[in-house]
């Protein structure tokens, strides 16, 4: 196993080559990058899109992948290398493979008559179908769709007609092949193109879902028709509002018959249609750059439903009667989108999942490489921006923070393959590439603005070596390709980032590799063994010391420090050693909790996670900076249908009779909502309060942002923490909850009662809800990878046991130890954990004192320490020298110590010195009889035998592996197996369980 650890990803974007690069099936999607697969999957529990997995089995470019519609967890994909591969996303693994293939192929599609076929075509066919599996696995020919005259676009199967299909060419035409039917072979030109030799290609192709015959073409110049394939005519010819306009791809809409969207190839307008009218219903402009691939999810993400109050029609309608609102829609649209999800690929290989009915992104993953990366550097002055180059022609720079792209450069510059940040404050990049010589890109600007026209490891890994002399310290496998660049920054010099003709970014952190360099800081040993001169660390064999400007740095301020400069020390070093993605951020929580002042705060911790108290402060700051700004709405409409004059007309007849009641429940039926909450207090605060509820649960359950003034005016904060989170939108609910807390938000008096009592109640509500929402969005983080954040989340509430745990879940352990120390006496139960853990690590050649250093750490390390001498390998000489460091007796005194104990009936205190002593193998027999005598009793306990058995799993490796200590080894594991299972039920590890008691079948 490799030692260096991933802790960072950027993902590669989308492809713009080839056309079928984007693909779903259920709950998960897939798009192409230029030789790998990304797939996402929608987590359940946080209701949003996660990348699960990458497939990168191709040596070439990927032509196309195509999703099983019989098993959502096949697809199949395709490559330049004449390559077919059938992946099992499940297991994560290819289950088939066709090689060399006769012709590139540039489309595939599942066989809808045949579950275990595949079919693929090159430039200009034949269709060949691959049986991949059953009783007669094999490549076929299809028997007519042959000898086309055109290169051939894409083609499609008819989903319900089974063996139907379409195939679109390079010159706009048609061809159509159906069982039992005359084969129709490039018909249906457009009109526009008919008698000329001049190519308008087919861009786009989707069979109708609710009919035999129709289909949606598009050509990339001649727009968008609705064809019939039997009679084969054109039925609609769709029109753009702009001749500029073109389409690059189209989708069918599942959830609305005889709708569909479309996307601009030169711009990123996502348009609507209707088969029923030949212009878009509406459109939308989501990016600068244009569309390559849509896809509508036939299954979207559930909103988790919102209850409603409101009564049946049929109800007797009296004055006080509550009435039924019509839905709320936007301004100037006179129909609602349907609901729907559309994963969206762009030219500049940018990714979302777009929420048509919400208009709003779902997912983004915008700018990036779709192309080998050759060259990444950190930027000097920032550890937190990195730049990449890439074969697509562009420079990136990214936030390693958030892993997400902060500004590219104008691209086309052909290949770019290496990169270097400008000195000093400059903000420049200097770019080399293959085709425009070297350019010097100013990011302020966004523009290049010199050029230099004068200047015209390949088996996967990165390899870690030890340059004293020449031993691999540590082998990397996760990059799928060539490794072309690798770089560090001097103020994170353990984090490396590299990059790959995979098109993936990765970071990594160095740090277990010189592990025990932070464990001497944390054990305060002296600086010799922290740092050193380039001529003493370059000492073969010698152990690792730090012999940089960073470091020396740090001790300079230290030394410049007066009193206990401990908790400063633990911090800079660990900084210095952590990788990206919270550390910086735990650490001035760290240091709020131990009471420093808010003005030593850095600029960052506004941006990060907060301590409550500081949560409403900051936001309170960020909103009056946003005041500048100015926004003006624009209204409208037309006029009203007879039936609402009639109403209006009857309203206000009630309102001139003082009926105000029921004045509000007929502008609540009109949808006008802001007239009824304008004069619902001449009825009463009670019947407002009310009427304000039943707004804001109409429009949370048409997932509408409008709710939220609602529910803070009257102060339903649990509806709103509910509503937030189950969006996934943690850090609103939290900053919701933090507001309650202050007393910002009030629930509205009713009457002229004294609230005084109800407001502590609901204080302590708001505080309960606060750290509901704390521990959620810190598991929302821990399943994310991100335990150090996680951490930083039960932090700002206060909670150090939960924020150590988060630190330990996710092993964490150095920096849990250091926090831990700094924190003090409130952690003292977890650090001790932390620093056994930590102990249990280094128990190996050559850092044994260092895990007795640990356990010195920790109070009443007795037993602890004993269990480190046992489990020591050494010589006599040796092991009598770790007992003398660790306070223990020597192995001769121990034997005796043992006769003793067992003479006074204290048979721990026996196996704990048999254990230490010349004869351990006796404690290993005495231990299991004792064990076995107490399980053959009535009344044992799992706590009676437990510290006994632990005690026995400390014996030293070798004297258990001895040939005549084979029954008693069984024996010990069969009982570690039972007891371990006992405990595991107990702590409710559920899923280890089966793994345990496997060795109680020994």
């Amino acid at each position: 196993m490799a030692k260096v650890k991933q802790v960072g990803l950027l993902a590669a974007g989308c492809q713009p080559w080839n056309k079928d690069v984007c693909a779903a099936s259920g709950d998960r999607f897939a798009y192409c990058a230029t030789l790998a697969i990304y797939i996402y999957q929608l987590d359940q529990q946080y209701n949003e899109f996660k990348l699960r997995s990458i497939m990168s089995e191709h040596k070439k470019t990927i032509t196309a992948i195509s999703w099983c519609p019989d098993n959502p967890d096949l697809f199949a994909s395709a490559s330049a290398d004449n390559l077919l591969i059938i992946w099992n996303v499940a297991e994560k693994k290819a289950v088939a493979r066709l090689d060399n293939t006769k012709g590139v192929p540039v489309s595939v599609s599942w066989c809808w008559n045949s579950a275990d076929g595949l079919a693929f075509v090159s430039q200009r066919g034949p269709l060949y179908i691959w049986a991949y599996r059953g009783s007669d696995p094999g490549v076929t020919v299809h028997k007519e769709a042959h000898s086309f005259l055109s290169d051939i676009c894409l083609f499609r199967w008819h989903p319900t007609k089974k063996g139907k299909l379409v195939f679109g060419h390079t010159d706009g035409s048609l061809s159509i092949f159906q069982p039992g039917s005359k084969s129709q072979k490039h018909v249906l030109r457009p009109e526009s193109l008919e008698g000329t030799d001049e190519e308008d290609p087919v861009s786009a192709l989707e069979w109708d879902l609710l009919s035999t015959d129709y289909l949606l073409v598009s050509n990339l110049h001649n727009g968008i028709r609705l064809v019939d394939s039997e009679a084969l005519a054109c039925i609609t010819s769709f029109c753009f509002p702009s001749a500029a306009a073109s389409v690059q791809c189209l989708a069918w809409v599942p959830s609305a018959p005889g709708m569909f969207i479309t996307g601009d190839s030169q711009v990123g307008v996502l348009r609507i249609w209707n088969v029923s009218r030949s212009t878009p219903l509406d459109s939308f402009k989501l990016k600068k750059t244009g569309f390559h691939a849509l896809h509508v999810l036939n299954s979207p993400p559930a909103k988790k439903a919102q209850s409603s109050c409101s009564p049946s029609k049929s109800q007797h309608t009296s004055s006080t009667s509550e009435a039924v609102p019509p839905p709320t829609l936007s301004q100037n649209r006179s129909f609602s989108l349907p609901p729907g999800h559309a994963v969206c690929c762009f030219m500049d290989g940018g990714v979302g999942l777009y929420d048509m009915g919400a208009k709003k992104w779902d997912f983004l993953r915008d700018l990036g490489h779709v192309e080998t990366i050759f060259d990444c550097k950190f930027k000097p002055d920032d550890p937190n921006l990195l730049a990449t180059a890439s074969f697509d022609g562009t420079i990136k720079i990214w936030d390693t923070n958030t892993l997400t792209a902060v500004s590219t450069s104008p691209g086309n510059e052909g290949v770019v393959y290496s990169l270097s940040w400008a000195p000093g404050d400059l903000n420049c990049i200097a770019g080399a590439t293959s085709r425009n010589g070297a350019f010097i890109w100013d990011v302020r600007k966004g523009k290049i603005i010199t050029r230099f026209n004068e200047h015209g490891s390949w088996d996967y890994t990165i390899r870690v070596w030890d340059t004293r002399d020449g031993t691999c310290l540590d082998t990397v496998y996760d990059h799928g390709a060539d490794v072309y660049g690798l770089t560090c920054h001097q103020n994170r010099p353990f984090t490396m980032a590299s990059c790959s003709r995979d098109s993936t970014v990765r970071l990594w952190s160095l740090t277990p590799l010189i592990s025990p360099l932070l464990l001497n800081i944390l054990t305060q040993q002296p600086w010799e063994k922290i740092i050193g001169n380039t001529d003493t660390a370059m000492v073969p064999a010698s152990p690792p010391l730090l012999c940089g400007k960073v470091s020396r740095d740090i001790k300079q301020e230290l030394d410049k420090l007066s009193g206990d400069v401990r908790a400063k020390k633990l911090r800079w070093f660990s900084e210095c050693f952590s990788p990206p993605g919270g550390s910086c951020n735990l650490w001035d929580l760290v240091f709020v909790i131990n009471g420093q002042d808010d003005s030593l705060l850095p600029a960052s911790y506004s941006k990060g996670v907060m301590h409550m108290k500081h949560l409403v402060k900051f936001k309170t700051s960020e909103a009056q900076e946003l005041t500048i700004v100015k926004m003006s709405k624009f209204g409208g409409g037309i006029g009203a249908p007879s039936k609402e004059e009639r109403l209006k007309e009857a309203a206000d007849i009630h309102l001139r009779l003082g009926q105000i009641q029921r004045y509000c429940e007929l502008m609540v039926e009109l949808g006008q909502w802001e007239k009824a909450l304008s004069v619902a207090p001449g009825v009463s605060m009670k019947y407002w309060k009310k009427l304000m509820q039943r707004r804001a649960d109409q429009l949370m359950a048409e997932d509408n942002d409008d709710a939220i003034p609602f529910c803070i005016a009257t102060g339903d904060i649990k509806k709103l923490v509910t509503f937030f989170s189950s969006r996934g939108q943690l850090l609103e609910a939290l900053l919701i909850a933090q507001g309650a807390c202050e007393g910002n938000i009030r629930s509205p008096p009713t009457s002229s009662v004294n609230h005084t009592h109800n407001d502590v109640d609901n204080r302590e509500q708001y505080q309960s809800l606060l750290r509901n929402v704390c521990k959620e969005l810190a598991e929302w983080f821990f399943q994310d990878g991100c335990s150090v954040l996680a951490a930083s989340c039960h932090l700002a509430v206060d909670d150090l046991q939960l924020g150590m745990a988060s630190l330990i879940r996710g092993n964490e352990l150095e920096l849990a130890a250091c926090v831990g120390l700094v924190l003090g006496e409130a952690a003292n139960q977890s650090t001790a954990y932390c620093l056994e853990l930590l102990a249990r690590k280094y128990m190996t050649t050559p850092t044994w004192e260092l895990s007795a250093d640990l356990l010195g750490m920790i109070p009443d390390n007795h037993i602890l320490l004993a269990k480190l001498c046992a489990f020591y390998p050494g010589s006599a000489a040796e092991i009598d020298q770790l007992h003398d460091r660790c306070g223990l007796p020597l192995m001769e005194e121990c034997k005796a110590l043992a006769d003793e104990a067992m003479n006074d009936g204290d048979l721990f205190s026996a196996v704990k010195f048999l254990l230490l002593s010349a004869e351990p193998e006796r404690a290993l027999q005495i231990g299991i009889d004792y064990v076995k005598e107490q399980l053959s009793g009535p009344d044992w306990t799992v706590d009676s035998v437990h510290p006994v058995l632990d005690l026995m799993s400390y014996i030293r490796t070798d004297r258990l592996i001895m040939t005549r200590q084979t029954e008693a080894r069984s024996e010990l594991l069969i009982l570690c197996g039972y007891i371990g299972g006992l405990l595991a039920i107990r702590r409710n590890y559920s899923s280890i369980v089966p793994a345990l008691y496997e060795y109680t079948s020994c």
